[in-house]
C-alpha cells in the first residue's frame, strides 16, 4: 500500500500515475466473521461488546464489476450501522449478503463468510470499470452510502424506494472501515477540498440522513421560522439537525443528556437546549411497560419556556422507543413527527389521541437518495455545514470506537484513519480553510 500512498501524498501525481499503480492482491478491513453470529446470545444488547466481534485482518482484493469504482480509502467513520453489525442485532447482517448473492453472477462477491463494514469514507479513485465515466483515477471523493441497482421504475423517482436499494457496508460487502473499498460509481461525490480526510469522511451518512429527515420534501419540509426539537442533539446524527435548523433560520430546541453535551450545541449556535438527565425526565416505569404521560406534559411545559409560549412545528425523532409517545405529545397541533433509527428500541408506543385529534403526521425517513446527498455534500463544501468530529481512531482500535458509539460515550461522529497515517492531512484548499477554520475547529471541541 506504499506506493499507493506516496501517490495521493504527491502534489505531482496525474491520473495516469494512479491508473498505472500496482494494485495489491489483498488489503486490511474491518470485519465481523460468519461463524461467530451467537457469540452474544442471551446477553441484552447493552451488555454486547463490539471489541469481541471485530477484527481487523487481511482480505483479499475482489474484483471490480461494471460500474463500479476502486477507492483507495484514506479515513472513514463508525456509525451505528456498523454497531449493529458487531453485535448482530437486530439481525446477522451475513442474511443481507446471501440475499444480494443470488440476484447476480458480480452480487456473488458479496456473500463471504466475512463482512468488510463500514459505510463512509474520503479517498482516491483507483481504478473505474466499464460503464464508468464521471470519475477518473487520481480523483479526491466521498461516498454516499446508497447502493441501488436501478433496474426498477419506482427507484427512478426516488432511489430510496428502489427495491434493490441498500446500504454499502452494512447490506452489502467491502465497505469503507478499511484500506481499499468498492463503490458504484453514484455513490461517489466530490471530497470538499478545506478538509482534512477525517473531517470528510465523517459527515456522509449522517449529514445525508439529518438532510432528507428535516429538509427534504421527503422529510419534514422544514421551513423558515419553525421550531424544531432535536433529540440528541449533539450526537452524530442531531449534531447535522441542529447546524441545518440554525442555517435554515429555523430554532433548534436541543435535548441532551450532559453538560458537556449541551455545550457542543452552545457551540453550534445553539440556544434552546434540555439537558434530559439533569432535569430528571423518565417517560417510562422502571420495568419499561408503561409510560408516564405526567413527563410528556412536563418536558412540554419546558420547551413552552424555552420558546416564549409555543410548541415545536417538527420533532426530529430517532431515539425510537425510549422518547417516541413524547414527541408525538410535544408537537404543536398540525406538527409533524419525522422518525428514523429507532437506537432504543423499533416497538413504538403512543397515545394516537394527541396525534389524530390535533391532526399531525408521523413522516418515516430513512437515509437519502443521490440527490439529498449530492445536496448535503454540497452544504459542507460551501461552509455552511461543518463536520463535528470529536475524535478519531486508528484502524487497530475500531472496536473500541464502535464500543463508544454503542455506550453513547461519544460526541459528535467517531473518525477512523485508514490509509492516512495521521490527522490533518488532506487540506487542498488552504485559503478556504482558513475562511472556515475557526468553525470547523470549533464544531471539534477545540
Amino acid at each position: 500500500m506504499k506506493d499507493i500512498l506516496d501517490a495521493i501524498q504527491s502534489p505531482d501525481s496525474t491520473p495516469d500515475d494512479f491508473a498505472a499503480l500496482p494494485l495489491p492482491e489483498s488489503y486490511r478491513a474491518i470485519t465481523v466473521h460468519k461463524d461467530e453470529t451467537e457469540m452474544f446470545a442471551g446477553l441484552e444488547t447493552r451488555d454486547k461488546d463490539p471489541r469481541k466481534s471485530i477484527h481487523l485482518g487481511d482480505v483479499p482484493l475482489p474484483e471490480l464489476g461494471p460500474g463500479e469504482a476502486l477507492v483507495a480509502v484514506m479515513a472513514s467513520s463508525v456509525n451505528y450501522n456498523s454497531v449493529w453489525t458487531s453485535i448482530f442485532e437486530p439481525l446477522p447482517t451475513f442474511g443481507f449478503l446471501e440475499r444480494y448473492g443470488r440476484t447476480s453472477e458480480y452480487a456473488k462477491r458479496h456473500d463471504l463468510p466475512y463482512h468488510v463494514v463500514g459505510s463512509d469514507l474520503a479517498g482516491v479513485v483507483l481504478r473505474v470499470a466499464p460503464g464508468v465515466s464521471k470519475w477518473k483515477p487520481g480523483q479526491e471523493v466521498v461516498a454516499h452510502c446508497l447502493s441501488v441497482e436501478l433496474e426498477d421504475a419506482d427507484g427512478h423517482n426516488d432511489t430510496m424506494l428502489d427495491p434493490q436499494q441498500r446500504i454499502w457496508g452494512f447490506e452489502t460487502n467491502f465497505g469503507g472501515l478499511a484500506e481499499l473499498a468498492i463503490v458504484k460509481a453514484n455513490q461517489l461525490m466530490p471530497k470538499p477540498d478545506h478538509l482534512t480526510w477525517e473531517e470528510a469522511a465523517s459527515p456522509g451518512l449522517v449529514n445525508s440522513t439529518a438532510y432528507r429527515q428535516l429538509i427534504s420534501k421527503n422529510g419534514a419540509a422544514m421551513k423558515l421560522g419553525d421550531r424544531v426539537l432535536i433529540w440528541g442533539a449533539s450526537g452524530g446524527l442531531g449534531s447535522y439537525a441542529t447546524q441545518m435548523a440554525l442555517a435554515g433560520g429555523a430554532t433548534p430546541v436541543c435535548v441532551v443528556s450532559s453538560p458537556e453535551k449541551a455545550e457542543i450545541c452552545r457551540a453550534m449556535g445553539a440556544d434552546l437546549i434540555i439537558d434530559r438527565n439533569a432535569e430528571g425526565y423518565r417517560f417510562w416505569n422502571e420495568e419499561g411497560t408503561e409510560q408516564d404521560p405526567k413527563e410528556w406534559q412536563r418536558l412540554g411545559k419546558r420547551i413552552r419556556e424555552l420558546t416564549g409560549g409555543y410548541d415545536v412545528d417538527i420533532v426530529f425523532e430517532h431515539p425510537g422507543r425510549e422518547t417516541f409517545g413524547a414527541s408525538v405529545y410535544v408537537a404543536r397541533k398540525g406538527g409533524t413527527i419525522v422518525t428514523c433509527a429507532s437506537t432504543s428500541g423499533y416497538m413504538h408506543e403512543y397515545d394516537n389521541r394527541y396525534l389524530w385529534m390535533n391532526l399531525k403526521r408521523i413522516v418515516s425517513s430513512h437515509f437519502a437518495n443521490y440527490r439529498e446527498a449530492w445536496e448535503a455534500n454540497e452544504l459542507i463544501n460551501r461552509g455552511l455545514i461543518h463536520p463535528t468530529l470529536s475524535k478519531a481512531y486508528a484502524l487497530d482500535d475500531v472496536g473500541q470506537a464502535a464500543l463508544d458509539v454503542h455506550q453513547n460515550a461519544h460526541q459528535g461522529k467517531v473518525g477512523v484513519l485508514t490509509l492516512s497515517p495521521e490527522e490533518g492531512l488532506g487540506v487542498t484548499n488552504v485559503g478556504k480553510r482558513a475562511r472556515f477554520a475557526a468553525e470547523i475547529n470549533r464544531f471539534r471541541g477545540e
